[in-house]
């Protein structure tokens, strides 16, 4: 890796403790790392391992106990809660497990949200292209309980990368997928990862998928280890 290469995301001793009847229970310990930008990295470990816990604290949607959380040079954790949905708006795409389509809102609709909240002039026009790419361009004005699980995590994929974001997560993309359908979506989705330039950390159960990865992360109780 270019030592020039900029981060897009640096963690420095991040802990995440709850309260558990109590006593706090940790659920992260003192975790620490960086991804370059371009760079997909892959954060895998058994289930309650603390995965998507990191997630959310790298997306703003909760704060971590103690430690810092630094987005494409900006620190994360002083912000407010109205500024860490700007920043997220400005730096981040989603695709979720449960793809979190707006239901009220069709295809086309639901990916010129972001590009809508962003500013962008040519929302609509932009929206097409991208449901276009993801083979959808005849699916525009159909709701989400209108399309399949497979169609509407391709929505999914066009809304998260139409806005140009620095920084795409996913949290298990193809848990919802059966095996077929999965494959198709993560095709999709590196495909247009490797066009865009976009630095992508995955979440995921599925070691091939990881393996894909520049980089693995596994976490075990809520620590992490890189992983060759």
């Amino acid at each position: 890796m270019n030592l020039e290469t900029p981060k897009v995301v640096e963690v420095s001793g991040l802990t995440k403790q709850v309260d558990n009847g109590g006593e706090p229970l940790t659920i992260l310990h003192e975790n620490s790392f960086c991804v370059a930008a371009g760079e997909t990295v892959a954060i895998v470990g058994a289930s309650g391992s603390g995965k998507s816990t990191l997630l959310g604290l790298l997306a703003g949607l909760d704060l971590p106990t103690s430690g810092s959380i630094t987005l494409a040079g900006e620190s994360l954790v002083p912000l407010d809660e109205d500024a860490r949905a700007v920043l997220r708006g400005r730096v981040l795409g989603f695709v979720f497990q449960s793809f979190q389509l707006l239901p009220s809102l069709n295809a086309i609709e639901n990916v010129m949200l972001p590009l809508e909240l962003a500013g962008v002039a040519n929302a609509r026009q932009e929206a097409e292209h991208w449901l276009s790419r993801v083979g959808l361009s005849h699916r525009l004005r159909h709701y989400p309980k209108h399309l399949s699980g497979g169609e509407q995590q391709r929505v999914a994929l066009a809304r998260a990368f139409a806005p140009k974001p620095q920084l795409v997560l996913a949290d298990e993309p193809t848990g919802n997928l059966d095996a077929a359908t999965g494959h198709q979506i993560i095709e999709l989705m590196f495909a247009i990862n490797a066009e865009s330039g976009t630095t992508l950390i995955l979440v995921t159960h599925d070691e091939e998928i990881a393996a894909r990865c520049n980089r693995r992360l596994r976490m075990h109780a809520g620590r992490i280890e890189e992983v060759a």
